[in-house]
């Protein structure tokens, strides 16, 4: 079963990789495409900024052709005049048709932030001349820089100058920037409404600057920087002298530690050890605690100064950021966890149904043809392996970061893992399989595999217990029991019984019939032997000086046969000897001419003599 799951697992994560690299191309294609068509709609809006400019101009020179005619000339400047109308009205159809294309790529083009300070003041997403956005921003943000350079710095001195294609924001004749008819139709404003915003922006954004870097700023700020730091010192003088305490009243409540760590009858740590583990705790939250302080104390310190207002703003997101995105994940993953959690409590009732199927067949409260009730916890355990394993393929897609490559990695690394560790355990699963639906023995079952004879007392699908007559488990593995013959003295004693059988050989001095018949009285006189059917006498061979005679006998019960067989010899000398008839080899008897019998005395007459011995004389020639 364990190697089933492996395949199995090694089967998902394959899946899982290739539908992750297929996601993977067809992600590329799909953002290839997007560049593509993002790339030709801004030369879409760069050609109808072209064609307006060049619109732009012709209509300047018509106008001043219009100046340079007579008044006389109606004719000239009628054509003129409708020659500008249709150049007004195809500018405003471009116009139009440039604010559609940039409102639909204001969703997906995102600007270039200018930032000269500390915030950003507006993004720059169109190029001008030969600068692209990014340049643009660049070189605004260094002028609005070197604004502050100037401390008689006035909003006055900004001046707004409208020029042929642009409206330009100077400082003391200097250029601060130029807002052009893209940049507007960007914003979603006019031009100059857009140029008069950057103005207020830049004005407000030099002036706050100026006052926070002036010197009685920074000497307030100094001084609420060595409080924060004396706050800081205190904290960290309170926070020793507190675990100081923690230590000295540790060392003093010996009832803390006296009695040692144990778990049931193993001494995890004495009680030296665990004041030891003790004090090593509280060092290690001392010192967290006392870093936690000194963490939260740098960024008020940093946030004091504006200049160090970024790293106060990067110290309180290396905290701030991972709660978050862990909120926002876990936030995030609450759909799928409720579709889990929805699915898991289907599949569970689905197996508690065949786990009650299973408990009715094996009750023997419900029959199916041709189903064994023995075979219902197998059957239940190999579905509920199968349901299981089905239920992973559905979850699969729902779990975190299921769609990474880290995590298709692992999973092909555990399902590989699994594959090769557990190859020799496959035979003997599907042997186990094998064995239970064979029905080739039951647990109770008294059964000879290979060399090995005992009670079956446990069944699994990686090996078979076995219980000898000795009292010793021996566990064969299931490969190996179907690899040998297999005997099952039990599977049949219910209805015919189970035949024991012994050979005993008697030589030829003896009668056949009485042979029989004492063999069939010793066995009648032994317990756990069936009268009906009667045991019954084979003379299975005529040897040189003896017949060997088996006695079989019926019983029902195969578990107890070494009682059995112990109990029938016994039997057997007792008939014999009552009988005076001798259990001995004729080779022996053969050559013990003037000795005594064999049987025991206490089954011989008092006036028995033992013979004497024959003699022979010769005579010489």
């Amino acid at each position: 079963m364990i190697k089933y799951l492996a395949v199995l697992l090694f089967f998902i994560a394959g899946t899982q990789l290739a539908f992750a690299q297929q996601d993977s191309i067809a992600q590329q294609k799909k953002d290839s495409v997007l560049e593509v068509k993002l790339d030709k709609q801004l030369i879409k809006v760069q050609q109808l900024s072209a064609e307006r400019l060049a619109d732009s101009l012709k209509k300047a020179e018509l106008q001043g052709q219009m100046l340079a005619l007579s008044a006389d000339d109606h004719l000239k400047r009628s054509a003129l005049t409708k020659e500008l109308n249709l150049l007004r009205d195809r500018d405003s159809i471009k116009r139009v048709q440039q604010k559609h294309q940039v409102d639909s790529l204001r969703l997906f083009v995102t600007g270039f932030p200018v930032h000269p300070f500390l915030d950003t003041l507006f993004e720059i997403f169109t190029r001008q001349g030969s600068f692209l956005p990014k340049e643009r921003a660049d070189v605004i943000g260094g002028r609005i820089h070197h604004l502050n350079d100037d401390y008689n710095f006035s909003v006055d001195s900004l001046k707004l100058v409208a020029a042929e294609q642009s409206t330009d924001l100077y400082y003391k004749g200097k250029l601060v920037l130029s807002v052009s008819e893209q940049d507007a139709l960007w914003a979603g404003t006019t031009q100059q409404a857009l140029a008069a915003r950057y103005k207020t922006a830049i004005g407000k954004s030099v002036i706050a600057y100026q006052k926070e870097t002036s010197w009685e700023t920074l000497l307030k700020e100094s001084l609420l920087a060595l409080l924060v730091i004396v706050v800081g010192g205190l904290l960290i003088y309170a926070v020793n002298r507190l675990f100081k305490w923690v230590h000295a009243k540790t060392a003093r409540e010996k009832s803390w530690y006296s009695s040692g760590i144990k778990i049931r009858n193993f001494q995890l740590l004495d009680a030296a050890r665990q004041l030891s583990v003790l004090y090593s705790v509280i060092n290690v939250i001392k010192w967290l605690t006392i870093i936690l302080v000194i963490y939260l104390a740098l960024p008020v310190l940093f946030g004091i100064f504006p200049f160090t207002k970024d790293i106060s703003h990067t110290l309180i997101g290396y905290i701030l950021s991972p709660l978050k995105n862990i909120a926002l994940a876990i936030w995030a993953y609450v759909p799928n966890l409720i579709t889990i959690i929805v699915i898991v409590i289907v599949f569970r009732y689905v197996l508690k149904f065949f786990h009650f199927i299973k408990s009715e067949i094996e009750a023997g409260r419900l029959t199916v043809p041709g189903f064994y009730p023995d075979w219902a916890n197998p059957t239940y355990q190999i579905l509920r392996v199968l349901i299981l394993a089905f239920m992973l393929i559905i979850i699969f897609p729902y779990l975190p970061g299921s769609d990474s490559g880290v995590f298709k990695g692992v999973s092909v690394f555990v399902g590989v893992l699994f594959t090769f560790g557990s190859a020799g355990a496959l035979g003997n699963i599907v042997a186990g399989l094998v064995l239970t639906y064979m029905r080739a023995f039951k647990i109770g079952d008294r059964v000879k595999i290979g060399e090995v004879t005992g009670d079956v007392i446990g069944k699994s699908l990686l090996v078979t217990r076995i219980r000898t007559i000795q009292n010793e488990i021996i566990s064969i593995p299931n490969s190996t029991v179907m690899g040998n013959h297999t005997v099952n003295y039990s599977s049949d004693v219910a209805e015919n019984g189970l035949i024991l059988y012994t050979t005993v050989t008697i030589g030829y001095d003896a009668p056949w019939k009485q042979v029989h018949q004492l063999l069939i009285d010793a066995a009648l006189c032994t317990d756990m032997v069936e009268k009906v059917p009667a045991p019954y006498v084979l003379q299975t061979s005529l040897d040189d000086y003896y017949v060997s005679y088996r006695i079989n006998a019926y019983t029902k019960e195969p578990n107890k046969q070494a009682r059995i067989y112990s109990m029938l010899h016994a039997n057997i000398q007792d008939k014999f000897n009552e009988a005076g008839v001798e259990i001995m080899s004729p080779h022996y008897k053969a050559l013990r001419d003037g000795n005594a019998t064999t049987i025991p005395t206490d089954y011989l007459s008092k006036d028995y003599q033992a013979p004497a011995f024959n003699t022979e004389e010769r005579k010489k020639k």
